[in-house]
C-alpha cells in the first residue's frame, strides 16, 4: 500500500466530494488497518498539512505551471498538492523522493502522459523555493495573509474589522500548526501522577498542561488502543474547554444541564469536579451522539450523567427552573478549532455566521428558563467571531433577565489551545 497514493484519495474525497477531513481520514485509515502507526501518522500529516496550506500551495503551482490549477485534472492537482506540501513543509522528506513518488502515482492512476509534467512542475518549484513572489504585505495586507496562511480573504477581512493586524497574523500562523492532543485526567479513578506515569510507561510522549488535570500527549496514532484509555483514566478535551468548565464552577450535589453536550467532554469534567455526586443531563439531537456520551460515561465510570435525546432549541416545560447551572456550548462557525479541522476555512461563509448566530439566540431563548433564579448559565463557542460571541452576549443581557458576570475570548496565541469564547451569566432573581 502506497501511503502517498492513499493521501491523494483522502484529499480527493475532501476537496471534490466535500467530505469532512476527520471523517474521510478516519474511514480510510480504518479501511487500511494493516498500515503501521507510522504510516497512518504520515498520511494524516500530509492530508491535514496540505489542507492547512492549500491556498498557498495552489498559488505556488500557478506561479510555476503553464496549466493553471482551475484547469487541471483533480487527480493531478491533488498529486501536486501533497507533493509540494512535502517539499516545502516536511524537512524529513527528500525532494527527490517526493517527486519520484508523484510520478509513480501519476502512472499508477493512468496518467503516464502527464507524469513528465508533474515531475517538471515539482522540480521547478523545488529549485526556486527561496524565490517565491508574494503580495506586498503593506500594499495588499488582506491578500498577503490570505495566501501566506491559506485563509479565504473574507475571513481575514471579517477578523480585521475587530482585531488588530498582528493578532490576526499570529492567529493564522498558530492555527496552521498541527495540534497536540490534550486529555483531562479522570480524578474519580486515578491520581494525576499515576495517569502521567502510566502514559510514559505506555510509550506515550506526555507533557503536563496548565490545568491541574490536563496532559498533552503525542507520538500516538490512536489513543483508543491504549490500556489507560480503555480503563477510563482520562478523556480527550482541549485545555480551552477545560478553562470554560472551571469558570462554570460545578459543585458537588448540583443539578446541571449540558444542552449541546456531544461528545460529552465538558459533562465528563463536570462529573469529576462534582465528585460523581449530583445529576447531569447531557443532551443532543442525534441518537448516535447520545450513544457516544453513554459509552464515554460508562468507560469513565461516571454514574451521574443521563444522556437525553432533546433539542436545544425546544423548550421543555418540565425542566423549567430545575437546574442549578446550565451549560450552552453552542453550535458555531468553529474558527477556533481550525488546527484540528482545517477544512473549516473553506466550507464556512459569512452567511453561515449569521445563520449560526440566529440559532444560538434560539437556543438561549429556550435554555435560560431551565436555570433556577440566581443560577448560573455558561454560554461558550469554539470560534473567534464577534457576531456569534460579543454581539450575542450583549443580545442576551439586553433581552433576558440575566446579568453578565464574566466574558473571555481565548486566542490560540495566548492559550496555546483552541480559540474559545465564554460568557458567564447569573439569572436575576
Amino acid at each position: 500500500m502506497n501511503e502517498r497514493d492513499i493521501a491523494v484519495s483522502v484529499l480527493m474525497e475532501i476537496t471534490n466530494e466535500k467530505l469532512y477531513n476527520n471523517i474521510a481520514l478516519r474511514r480510510t485509515l480504518k479501511r487500511n488497518n494493516g498500515l503501521s502507526s507510522v504510516k497512518k501518522a504520515f498520511i494524516t500529516e500530509i492530508v491535514n498539512g496540505t489542507l492547512r496550506n492549500i491556498i498557498y500551495i495552489d498559488y505556488i503551482i500557478d506561479l510555476f505551471s503553464n496549466i493553471k490549477t482551475k484547469k487541471m485534472k483533480p487527480v493531478i492537482l491533488n498529486i501536486l498538492r501533497i507533493s509540494i506540501y512535502q517539499i516545502l513543509f516536511m524537512d524529513k522528506t527528500p525532494t527527490g523522493a517526493a517527486c519520484n513518488e508523484a510520478v509513480k502515482i501519476s502512472k499508477m492512476r493512468g496518467y503516464k502522459g502527464l507524469s513528465g509534467f508533474v515531475n517538471g512542475v515539482l522540480r521547478n518549484i523545488a529549485r526556486n523555493s527561496d524565490n517565491f513572489y508574494m503580495p506586498d504585505k503593506n500594499k495588499e495586507p488582506i491578500r498577503y495573509l490570505s495566501i501566506k496562511y491559506s485563509y479565504p480573504e473574507w475571513i481575514i477581512d471579517y477578523w480585521l474589522k475587530n482585531i488588530d493586524y498582528n493578532s490576526v497574523e499570529d492567529m493564522c500562523r498558530i492555527n496552521n500548526k498541527s495540534p497536540k492532543v490534550c486529555i483531562c485526567v479522570n480524578s474519580l479513578n486515578e491520581s494525576y501522577d499515576s495517569v502521567y506515569n502510566t502514559l510514559i510507561k505506555e510509550g506515550v510522549e506526555a507533557k503536563k498542561g496548565n490545568d491541574e488535570l490536563s496532559i498533552y500527549i503525542s507520538k500516538q496514532s490512536d489513543i483508543t488502543n491504549l490500556s489507560s484509555f480503555q480503563s477510563g483514566f482520562y478523556h480527550v478535551i482541549d485545555e480551552s474547554s477545560m478553562f470554560a468548565v472551571r469558570k462554570f464552577m460545578p459543585k458537588k450535589g448540583e443539578r446541571i444541564a449540558d444542552i449541546c453536550s456531544a461528545p460529552g467532554g465538558k459533562s465528563f469534567m463536570c462529573a469529576y469536579l462534582m465528585d460523581n455526586s449530583g445529576f447531569i443531563s447531557a443532551r443532543d439531537i442525534y441518537e448516535h451522539k447520545i450513544k457516544l456520551i453513554e459509552e464515554g460515561a460508562k468507560r469513565l465510570k461516571i454514574n451521574i450523567i443521563k444522556a437525553e435525546l432533546k433539542s436545544a432549541e425546544k423548550f421543555y416545560k418540565e425542566d423549567e427552573e430545575t437546574f442549578d447551572r446550565v451549560l450552552i456550548d453552542a453550535p458555531c462557525s468553529g474558527f477556533g478549532i481550525i488546527r484540528k479541522k482545517p477544512d473549516i476555512k473553506y466550507t464556512k461563509s459569512i452567511e453561515d455566521i449569521y445563520s449560526l448566530a440566529k440559532l444560538q439566540k434560539n437556543i438561549f431563548d429556550s435554555s435560560w428558563k431551565y436555570v433556577k433564579k440566581n443560577g448560573i448559565i455558561l454560554y461558550s463557542t469554539c470560534t473567534i467571531s464577534k457576531i456569534e460571541n460579543e454581539d450575542n452576549t450583549k443580545y442576551f443581557t439586553d433581552n433576558y433577565p440575566v446579568e453578565l458576570i464574566e466574558k473571555k475570548q481565548l486566542m490560540p496565541a495566548e492559550s496555546g489551545g483552541d480559540g474559545f469564547f465564554l460568557a458567564v451569566f447569573r439569572r436575576k432573581d
